[in-house]
């Protein structure tokens, strides 16, 4: 059997369509074409699709007391934590978020507490019947937020210059894991591995050694020799937040501008973001916040949630959710002010 190092077993997975990263530390990340593509480019990218002078400003019903983006439609294609933190913070602030997802494929615990303010539709864009349901939806919506695998819906009709051209004026919105431009652009990924390939991992090992290695209190006789994930998905949760600011910011253009626009994150350029903040001097003796004055109780079709409430408190039109989270496929693929 021949022997593969980390990276040759990396670039095989990838070329492969597989899933999979190498440990790297920060310098390791630094020297890739990928980590020198990724340092050169912005947190996030707002751009017109075609000419903003072709398509005219959008007109959103607003009035004096609703929420910010009341008027606002959203289809929300997407799944894992970032995406979804992105819909739910647009349905918080008055948008009518519309969750599409697939009958088919399965879904992660979260999506109890993601779905939040958002109705829940099933379409299967696999088949005509499905695209021909996106379609519809579509020429009503105001945002498209995807994070499908690079291409996944370019192929199938959806990619922002198809979407911009079927309903002119749209803010379209790409998730990606390492960005739209490098070598990596295409690769698919997730929070923990992209943790794993740009260095945190490395880093958060090291720093448990130098902080708690050498006490004798923590009773881990590994510390320091192996790496360890970051506390939380921090990359998929300000990812998402910073999503939904950069289709707000984009909302906001276009009502000025006009034009189709796209957004685009990428849990990689947010990473790079957050390092340069820097670490937080003795971290792991940090102690978490209680979150029982930030929590609440409501029910939904997946049961009682109790979750955490929106952390924005505005005075005049506060962030809540108007509508109980339910699972996939439990209303009609219609907006709602079109029911009869």
């Amino acid at each position: 059997m021949r022997m593969r190092s980390a990276f040759e077993f990396e670039t095989a997975a990838a070329e492969a369509g597989l899933v999979a990263t190498a440990l790297r530390s920060f310098d390791e990340w630094d020297a890739t074409l990928q980590g020198m593509a990724i340092a050169a480019q912005p947190l996030f990218t707002i751009k017109p699709i075609g000419s903003a002078r072709d398509v005219p400003p959008q007109s959103l019903t607003s009035c004096k007391g609703q929420r910010p983006l009341h008027g606002v439609r959203v289809l929300d294609l997407t799944r894992i934590l970032a995406g979804p933190v992105a819909g739910r913070t647009l349905a918080a602030y008055g948008a009518d978020v519309m969750l599409i997802n697939s009958p088919h494929l399965p879904n992660i615990g979260s999506i109890a507490e993601t779905s939040r303010g958002k109705l829940s539709v099933h379409a299967d864009l696999r088949i005509a019947t499905g695209r021909e349901t996106l379609n519809q939806l579509l020429a009503g919506a105001n945002v498209f937020i995807q994070g499908y695998r690079p291409q996944g819906l370019a192929v199938l009709g959806f990619g922002p210059r198809e979407v911009a051209a079927c309903r002119p004026g749209i803010v379209y919105a790409s998730l990606s894991a390492y960005g739209a431009s490098g070598p990596w652009a295409t690769r698919r990924g997730f929070d923990s591995l992209v943790q794993t390939a740009m260095g945190f991992n490395d880093a958060e090992g090291k720093a448990y050694r130098d902080e708690c290695g050498e006490c004798g209190e923590c009773g881990d006789e590994d510390a320091g020799s192996k790496p360890k994930p970051l506390p939380m998905q921090i990359l998929d949760h300000a990812t998402g937040y910073l999503l939904a600011c950069g289709i707000s910011a984009a909302l906001v253009r276009q009502q000025q501008e006009g034009g189709s626009w796209h957004v685009k994150v990428s849990l990689a350029q947010t990473a790079h973001w957050l390092r340069s903040l820097g670490r937080i001097q003795n971290g792991f003796n940090v102690v978490a916040p209680d979150a029982e004055p930030f929590l609440e109780t409501s029910p939904s079709g997946f049961g009682k949630l109790t979750a955490i409430r929106h952390s924005a408190q505005l005075a005049l039109t506060p962030a809540v959710w108007t509508r109980p989270s339910m699972p996939p496929g439990s209303h009609a693929a219609v907006w709602p002010d079109m029911l009869a």
